[in-house]
């Protein structure tokens, strides 16, 4: 009991001390006459719905859907193929039976492998894409940064008022910067 209250008592203490080391830092001063300029960033809408993200989003669907349709394509070949056995099972022989079986299944095993392959493929080219976006929209919060003469930009936050949330701009950044980047 007692190493609780030992362990509250410096929690308290602790916090108190950032709270007057944010006062300290945050108070106006003769060395601080002039205002911090401060911005804040939602990384995530900026990254999703950018300019250059839309268009990586589009490509990439271009890409994979010749693919995703012919997988498609596959797995209505075999459930038909599922459907025509279950239809003539009655009049087949056994043999015809198993032999019909053995094909679904190598089918069957053949499309989880392609649809494994296909979204390993996906997965990959999703994770370069976020990885270029990533650095995009870095070059475009830097920018703003120096141009605008930042002390400081955030990218999370907990809550933020609109007049210093300058994600709009880093979205518009990224608009300019698309073209160039493509």
């Amino acid at each position: 009991m007692a190493a609780c209250a030992v362990a509250r008592r410096e929690a308290v203490v602790f916090a108190a001390g950032a709270a007057a080391a944010c006062m300290l830092f945050l108070a106006p001063s003769s060395a601080l006459a002039q205002q911090l300029k401060i911005g804040y960033v939602d990384f995530e809408r900026a990254m999703l719905l950018s300019l250059p993200a839309r268009a990586m989003q589009d490509k990439l669907a271009a890409e994979i859907r010749p693919r995703q349709k012919q997988l498609d394509e596959l797995e209505a070949h075999l459930k038909a193929m599922a459907d025509q056995l279950d239809k003539d099972g009655p009049t087949l022989s056994e043999h015809d039976i198993g032999r019909r079986r053995r094909e679904l299944l190598d089918q069957e095993r053949d499309l989880r492998r392609k649809l494994l392959e296909f979204n390993e493929e996906v997965a990959q080219r999703l994770n370069e894409q976020k990885s270029e976006l990533w650095d995009l929209t870095h070059r475009a919060i830097r920018q703003i940064f120096k141009q605008e003469k930042y002390d400081l930009i955030l990218q999370d936050a907990v809550m933020a008022a609109p007049t210093v949330d300058i994600t709009n701009e880093v979205m518009k950044a990224l608009a300019t910067a698309a073209p160039a980047a493509q």
